[in-house]
């Protein structure tokens, strides 16, 4: 487990490390920048780099430890639906989500057509929270397929947004996060995007979250849209 700045979830937890890049949105990744640095300081967990996917069996075993309820977002430097975690792998973390209640667990992928693929062989828990990225209109299908699923509550990361995402479907879909790329190499939003996707939610009653304007200097731009913050949360 470990503490995280990132808006919507109070901690984080990593039972895979690394990933490979599939669209737009994983140009500038984090986790890629991150497992740089952590490497770099001799952590074990990231010896092998970012483009080896690994497996950590020991991991499987904090949940159990956390006594006090947390919200927890799985895989913040992997994605547990990349075609080179096992199936099996898979399910053994499904099963620690299912065993421990009383946490609330984010998922989330770019991967949603291997999600859509394997979710019938996994058991959804209420405490799951599955969501798919959709960085621009390129990738709008992953949100068919994580409608697909069993999760009892679906998100949406709209981050790093790209582009003006007009007309989403929103149906079955509980919770939308909309953040704009930040760093040094950070490409634009535009305001006109992220008011579309705010009254979008609006009008479909779906929880709305909005984390960044994002740029270089991502404390100076911060996170308000018309003078106000946006921490909706679905439940």
């Amino acid at each position: 487990m470990a503490k995280t700045s990132i808006e919507w979830t109070e901690t984080t937890w990593n039972p895979t490390t690394g990933c490979t890049k599939v669209s737009q949105g994983c140009k500038n990744c984090y986790a890629e920048i991150m497992t740089r640095r952590l490497r770099a300081m001799g952590k074990e967990k990231y010896k092998e780099g970012f483009s080896i996917i690994r497996t950590h069996e020991r991991a499987l075993l904090e949940p159990y430890s956390w006594r006090t309820p947390k919200t927890v977002f799985v895989n913040s430097m992997s994605d547990l639906f990349h075609e080179d975690v096992p199936l099996e792998f898979i399910k053994k973390v499904f099963k620690v989500m299912n065993d421990n209640l009383h946490h609330t667990f984010q998922v989330l992928t770019k991967r949603a057509e291997r999600l859509a693929e394997v979710q019938d062989q996994l058991f959804w828990s209420e405490n799951i929270w599955m969501g798919v990225s959709v960085e621009d209109e390129k990738v709008v299908d992953r949100i068919d397929y994580l409608r697909s699923t069993g999760a009892q509550i679906k998100f949406l990361s709209l981050e790093p947004l790209l582009g003006p995402l007009r007309a989403l479907n929103l149906d079955n879909i509980d919770w939308v996060i909309v953040g704009g790329e930040s760093g040094p190499k950070s490409r634009p939003i535009q305001k006109d995007w992220v008011i579309d996707l705010r009254d979008q939610c609006e009008l479909a009653s779906v929880a709305f979250f909005f984390k960044q304007w994002g740029g270089k200097r991502k404390k100076e731009s911060g996170r308000l849209i018309e003078g106000r913050t946006f921490d909706e949360m679905p439940i």
